[in-house]
């Protein structure tokens, strides 16, 4: 009798455990999913602040080129797009793939050349669309290229270098900037077409 009895107790107290161990297991169970649940907000929250490019998921901005550029270092070349009136085409059509010299890069240019563009609109706008090709291509296009058409009608030499892309003996400083008609090329030089 006395061995019934302690079997007895002994199958309560494992019967008591594992219903402890039970509920404790659907405790922690409910607090993970309640924390997976919080850690999807999170994630969904920190997606918003993904940047441009995101492994090969890239964004595009809701500004077009004109705008973009606008708010980079290029001052010299929206003041010339807006003398040669290209503000209007660059802003509103496309796609374009922009190559878009950076104030240094005029700066580098004799001093007389930007004032002289600027007083001849007919000069100034074939420089300009000498740095614009019809369609999108991204620095992955470049690459597998020799040569990209211009709107001006010239053609730029396209080559790979150990120091990376160059446009036209220009180097790509930034490439695949995104705005909402095109892309745009940081170059580090003035491309000038030939005579």
């Amino acid at each position: 009798m006395r061995k019934i009895r302690l079997v007895g107790a002994v199958l309560v107290t494992v019967l008591v455990i594992s219903v402890m161990l039970f509920a404790s297991g659907c405790a922690q169970k409910a607090v993970n999913e309640t924390r997976g649940t919080e850690d999807v907000k999170n994630l969904t929250n920190e997606s918003k602040k993904v940047p441009q490019e995101f492994g090969n998921v890239v964004k595009k901005s809701d500004r077009n080129i004109v705008q973009t550029l606008a708010d980079e270092n290029y001052t010299t070349l929206v003041k010339l797009i807006n003398v040669a009136g290209l503000e209007e085409v660059l802003a509103q059509r496309g796609p374009f793939t922009v190559f878009a010299p950076t104030n240094k890069a005029f700066a580098a240019l004799p001093a007389s050349t930007v004032q002289a563009l600027m007083n001849n609109t007919t000069e100034l706008r074939k420089v300009l669309v000498y740095h614009v090709a019809a369609g999108e291509l991204m620095e992955n296009d470049l690459v597998n290229m020799t040569s990209v058409k211009t709107l001006e009608g010239g053609v730029l030499s396209v080559n790979k270098t150990a120091e990376g892309l160059k446009v036209g003996g220009a180097n790509i400083t930034k490439a695949n900037v995104l705005p909402s008609n095109g892309v745009i090329h940081q170059i580090d030089k003035v491309l000038i077409p030939p005579k």
